[in-house]
């Protein structure tokens, strides 16, 4: 059957408008595909930048809360050594003037009480030093834990030992030194209050790149599950958080304790080298 002109303009119409129908269809697509992606990407961007102000806010939080405390550890320290500290260093003097009235029958109680306030004056002010931020940041890190070594082997609460490998880098953030002390100080204080334990041990070990901070003791342990929202642990976590170092403590009844915490030397200075 042959076609006529009109039959074939027809046809050749019906084609050009179904390409064209086609192109615009393909550009619709395109545009909605475009649309889409510009919307998940604006979308996405949108939720990153609420991730971060979140954690900013978070971090912000996180830095106030441990000036509080460093405030608050700070003062109570100097009201420990200008206070207390007063009263036992009194308390001594006039014991020391008693001393020549007294007869020979309470000379033995006599001595030793006088010695246990001198003992007690001498723990106050070592006390007061642990509290201040500032005795720890100019000690250093490393003389602050010798020190409070020191401390626990003088009041023969137990037996505490320091090790300490490879060669020992200053911290260049007196802040994060101070934050790393401050979590040893609740694992000591928690070990010595809780733990029952005989034996404590606190390693540094130091590389280039980071620095491994273990500490354990032999005492009764406990569960994880159960503490795992206590104040001390999540204050210690957080601690670590804010010097971003990687923090576990691992314990199970019978079997004693450990802490383990991995600070980044090189990247922490690497950070508070982009602020100078």
């Amino acid at each position: 059957m042959v076609q006529t002109g009109e039959q074939l303009i027809s046809t050749d119409a019906q084609r050009y408008l179904l390409l064209y129908m086609i192109a615009v269809l393909v550009i619709v697509t395109t545009l909605i595909i475009v649309f889409f992606i510009v919307f998940q990407k604006r979308k996405n961007k949108l939720l990153i930048d609420k991730i971060k102000q979140q954690k900013q806010f978070e971090e912000t939080v996180s830095k106030t809360k441990e000036e509080i405390q460093e405030q608050t550890l700070k003062y109570i320290g100097q009201e420990l050594h200008d206070n207390i500290g007063q009263l036992l260093s009194l308390a001594s003097m006039q014991m020391g003037m008693l001393g020549v009235k007294i007869g020979a029958d309470i000379k033995e109680p006599y001595v030793e009480t006088q010695s246990i306030i001198k003992e007690s004056l001498g723990e106050v002010r070592a006390l007061s030093k642990s509290l201040n931020t500032e005795v720890i940041q100019n000690r250093g890190f490393v003389e602050s834990i010798k020190f409070e070594i020191a401390r626990l082997n003088k009041l023969k609460l137990m037996t505490a030992d320091f090790v300490i490998t490879g060669d020992v880098i200053p911290f260049k953030n007196t802040k994060d030194s101070t934050i790393l002390f401050r979590i040893l100080q609740e694992f000591i204080s928690n070990s010595v209050r809780h733990s029952r334990a005989s034996k404590l041990t606190i390693a540094l070990d130091f590389s280039p790149n980071e620095l491994l901070i273990e500490a354990s003791d032999d005492g009764v342990g406990f569960a994880i599950d159960e503490v795992k929202d206590s104040s001390g642990l999540l204050n210690m976590k957080n601690r670590a958080e804010l010097v971003e170092s990687v923090f576990k403590l691992t314990s199970q009844p019978n079997q004693g304790t450990k802490l383990s915490i991995a600070y980044p030397i090189s990247k922490r200075v690497l950070k508070d080298s982009e602020f100078l």
